[in-house]
């Protein structure tokens, strides 16, 4: 008798995660070990949209490798702009090459359809997630970017326009100008400037003393 309250303590505690874990909660979230889909909507219309223009596959991949084509940056998705029509249905494929955690989040959607305005999906290392949203008609530029601390600053920021949009957003890299531009500074000290004049002198004496050796061998 003295194992029951034990055993039934176990299996609340078990049966209480796994609910928290995998059922859908307040805001339209669901959730498990893998990562998270908020605000996913697959079927409701905008009130300015008559019917869903087009429906469309789009894949995003997020990670460190596909920031390499970008001076200064760590994390980027695979691509800095998407172009879709008014009231398009994307069925949005979100991968992560990383074993990081990442987010794709697109921010200003209308609230009666998106809580907060907002879309977001979240992968809590590699894998990928799948989730439907239908945009509005009205013409806009919406921001996509990864929310975690610092990974929008270090190049986890995209741009989705409708219609053509209406204008880019700052700090999109690779596409409009930062807000506030990165500087690395260099500190001008006597070492620095020695430094630097010494590798001036043995990379412009090396090639010719290679060039002299060679032709001194017999």
């Amino acid at each position: 008798m003295k194992l029951f309250p034990l055993f039934f303590a176990m299996m609340l505690l078990f049966c209480s995660a796994h609910v928290v874990a995998n059922m859908p909660t307040a805001g339209n979230m669901s959730m498990d070990e893998k990562g998270m889909i908020m605000n996913a909507n697959p079927d409701q219309l905008p009130r300015d949209c008559p019917q869903i223009s087009e429906t469309i596959a789009l894949t995003i991949r997020a990670g460190r490798k596909h920031a390499l084509k970008l001076n200064g940056k760590m994390y980027a998705f695979d691509q800095q702009e998407w172009r879709v029509k008014p009231c398009t249905k994307i069925n949005i494929t979100f991968i992560n090459d990383d074993q990081i955690r990442h987010q794709l989040m697109i921010h200003g959607l209308p609230g009666y359809l998106y809580p907060e305005g907002m879309f977001h999906l979240e992968l809590n290392g590699e894998g990928s997630l799948q989730a439907s949203l239908i945009l509005p008609a009205l013409k806009k530029t919406y921001l996509v970017h990864c929310e975690l601390p610092q990974h929008a600053e270090k190049g986890m920021k995209a741009q989705l326009k409708v219609d053509g949009g209406d204008g880019d957003l700052p700090s999109i890299p690779g596409l409009s100008a930062a807000i506030k531009t990165d500087r690395y500074w260099v500190d001008w000290s006597h070492a620095t400037v020695a430094i630097l004049l010494l590798c001036v002198v043995i990379g412009a004496t090396l090639p010719w003393l290679v060039i002299r050796l060679k032709k001194s061998k017999p």
